[in-house]
């Protein structure tokens, strides 16, 4: 029994898995993100691991989409295997002599990949058959398509190989010969000198998966055995380059959606190049490796610095060629903006809006509602659209017509947006059906994989490729393909300049929406509206008994109005408000200095903030023609979470709580000024204020829907069930009772 355990422990198969966890960990890294990523422990808040196990492509998930996912898992196993091969070839020298040495190293580096295809298939049928809720039969094919494109990654890259083998020792025949003959020669006279080894090999697998016992190689000169290895090496240089020009290919064909490739076949391309590149530069420059990274670094630096390359993300529409008259961002130009003689004017616009909607109401004293969406990705997108369509069931067609504001961040604000846009075609006469569930389809379908696929193949590696609109350049990014998608999949609807809802919204035909998003400079708000409202750029207070703040808000309209301001898409006011940091670029905004902004609710991710400051200037007004204002907050998460605190669950949990105390508490921090904000609003309104809340809380707690712009079946079908919950119900019976 010994004998055998020693058998195995020096196989090359068990002394190169050892090899990687002693030499180059780096590249561990890569198949740790794999496994965690496939296995729910990596990102899967933000739907990582969809991404792998359900991938989509062409809309939908199907064989097309795992083969290609497939394929390129084996594109990066191959990579893996071709950089390794190179690093440890010193450790391997006997491989030098034999036929194919790469498909012998291929298979006796196999235990990694093997156990990780083992891994992702058991989660991805998992996955696809409970949360995806794909029937067996189709599962079957999805698996078979992922092994067909792994299969054909292998054939592609061997034949490949096998081509180069033949080269390589065609070429060296005469030399390999004339070797053999002296090790003869050589053993006659004296024993070779032992060879001193990192590792020790007593057998390995042959390309028949024989057990081989390896050949003695001290006889060939060291010249002659790098040189096999250098040869071998040039052809993986030429394999990596072929991935690196394929990925700047799909990214400048990435706008026909049949080159849309899965997310996760995007990543795990990258990865496969990025272990080639680092594997290249470690094999051939060595120490000077470091130096040269330093080198790239500040060059790209200075020629960013000195707008030589400029790969910022804009606001499509807005016009950033005006150079000389860019808006100054001071304390000095924003008080001005926010003076009492402007706020005055932007008041009375809105009065004008109030007024024009009391008209259409059918009893003197109205019922106002205002609603307020939370941020959340998809899922805060998809429970918006649901509620929406309860509420205007409920009020049969007239929650809209009753309804002035409309505010919030993020993932709801996409719903919102959409629905508020579907109510304005029926009222110009088209054929909607507001409750039909198509909808929900709509808003709910995949945003994340186009995102992530052009994140990687143009942000990343492409070279930037450009487009025009209204005269103005802007770089096609993961941004442009996000709004790209959006369009898409609200059938362009939303594919429109944000003032050209102004006429729609100054007649009250639809409520005004207020985009928010956040200023990263300095953390204001940014508040896009069709027209200007600098009456929401600080509170409302009495100047002369408490000291006038600083407006800790921005009229985007009025502040950049000679920059066209409501030319700006609809879909780029949306992406603003919903930038998650990383997931979707920042948006910079032309100001002297240049500003940026990103998501709302970093500063309100319920919307309420904006409401109450809008229910607090008019108060006066509300309280004397309307019988109740009522504030509909839509959130995609439950009131408090005392259910979900942030446990310690490891000595590194521990040590790094004192840094993440706030972001593991941000939406508990807004949550409980806000609270206070409403205990003020209702001191002030007394029973004429209502806020009624739709929590979305899904029904299994372990199951909670990610926060990404992806969902799977399983988790649309619980978030329109989660309508029905207690909790929703009474709050649904409540609105009813406050309808006239």
């Amino acid at each position: 029994m010994k004998k055998y355990l020693v058998g195995i422990y020096y196989s090359l198969p068990l002394q190169l898995f050892l090899l990687h966890f002693r030499r180059y960990q780096v590249f561990l890294i890569f198949w740790y993100i794999l496994f965690a990523t496939v296995s729910g422990h990596f990102m899967e808040t933000y739907g990582a691991h969809s991404l792998y196990l359900a991938p989509e492509y062409l809309g939908q998930v199907n064989a097309l989409g795992t083969a290609i996912v497939g394929f390129t898992i084996g594109t990066f196993i191959m990579s893996w295997n071709i950089t390794t091969f190179i690093l440890h070839s010193k450790h391997i020298r006997f491989l030098a002599t034999t036929a194919q040495p790469f498909l012998k190293y291929c298979i006796n580096n196999a235990i990694i990949p093997l156990v990780f295809l083992g891994f992702y298939l058991y989660h991805a049928i998992d996955y696809e058959r409970y949360r995806e809720l794909i029937p067996l039969k189709e599962i079957f094919f999805l698996t078979g398509g992922f092994g067909g494109g792994f299969v054909l990654s292998l054939i592609i890259c061997f034949v490949y190989f096998f081509g180069a083998d033949k080269t390589i020792y065609r070429s060296m025949a005469s030399v390999i010969t004339v070797a053999h003959k002296n090790y003869q020669k050589a053993l006659k006279k004296k024993p070779l000198p032992a060879e001193k080894k990192e590792i020790k090999v007593e057998w390995f697998l042959s390309a028949t998966l024989h057990l081989r016992k390896p050949r003695d190689v001290r006889h060939y000169p060291q010249e002659f055995l790098d040189l096999i290895f250098k040869r071998h090496h040039f052809s993986a240089v030429l394999a990596i380059l072929m991935a690196f020009i394929f990925l700047i290919v799909i990214g400048f064909l990435s706008d026909n959606s049949v080159f849309q490739a899965p997310a996760a076949a995007s990543i795990t391309l990258l990865f496969a190049i990025l272990i080639g590149v680092a594997g290249a530069l470690s094999s051939f420059l060595h120490s000077w490796t470091l130096p040269l990274v330093v080198i790239l670094y500040v060059a790209v630096n200075w020629m960013y610095q000195h707008d030589i390359i400029d790969l910022r993300n804009k606001a499509y529409g807005l016009d950033y060629t005006q150079q000389k008259e860019r808006p100054i961002y001071n304390r000095e130009t924003v008080l001005a903006l926010a003076s009492p003689e402007n706020e005055a004017a932007d008041k009375a616009a809105f009065l004008q809006r109030l007024e024009t909607w009391k008209k259409k109401q059918s009893s003197k004293k109205p019922t106002l509602f205002l609603i307020n969406v939370s941020g959340g990705g998809t899922r805060s997108a998809t429970f918006t659209m649901n509620v929406l369509q309860r509420l205007d069931s409920l009020s049969q067609g007239k929650f809209m017509q009753q309804t002035v504001l409309i505010s919030g961040a993020s993932g709801g604000m996409l719903g919102a947006a959409y629905f508020r846009e579907l109510y304005l075609q029926k009222q110009l006469g088209h054929p909607i059906h507001l409750q039909d569930k198509t909808y929900v389809d709509d808003i709910s379908k995949d945003l994340l994989n186009p995102l992530f696929s052009s994140f990687i193949s143009r942000d990343l590696v492409g070279p930037a490729k450009k487009f025009s609109l209204d005269g103005n350049i802007y770089i096609k990014d993961r941004g442009y393909s996000f709004e790209r998608k959006l369009n898409e999949n609200t059938h362009d609807l939303l594919n429109k300049p944000v003032g050209d809802y102004m006429p729609a919204e100054d007649s009250a035909l639809i409520p005004t929406m207020l985009f928010n998003s956040v200023i990263s400079r300095d953390g204001r708000k940014m508040i896009i509206s069709t027209r200007p409202a600098r009456f929401l750029m600080r509170s409302a207070t009495d100047s002369s008994r408490i000291s006038q703040a600083d407006a800790d808000a921005i009229d985007f309209n009025s502040f950049f109005h000679n920059q066209k301001a409501m030319n700006i898409r609809v879909t780029s006011a949306l992406r603003m408000n919903a930038t998650f940091p990383y997931v979707l670029p920042n948006v910079w905004l032309p100001t002297m200095p240049v500003i940026d902004v990103m998501d709302a609710g970093l500063r309100d991710n319920y919307g309420q903030e904006t409401s109450l400051r809008f229910v607090q200037t008019f108060s006066t007004w509300l309280k004397e023609n309307t019988d109740k204002v009522v504030l509909i907050q839509i959130r995609d998460r439950k009131l408090g979470e005392w259910d979900e605190p942030k446990e310690n669950s490891s000595i590194l949990s521990f040590l790094t709580k004192p840094f993440l105390l706030l972001q593991n508490n941000w939406f508990r921090l807004q949550e409980y000024y806000q609270n206070d904000q409403l205990e003020y609003m209702y001191n002030s309104f007394g029973d004429h204020f209502y806020r009624l809340c739709f929590q979305y809380v899904p029904g299994n707690k372990d199951a909670h829907a990610s926060l990404s712009f992806h969902l799977n079946a399983g988790e649309k079908l619980d978030i329109a069930e989660t309508l029905n919950n207690p909790t929703n119900s009474k709050v649904f019976e409540l609105f009813s009772q406050l309808l006239p």
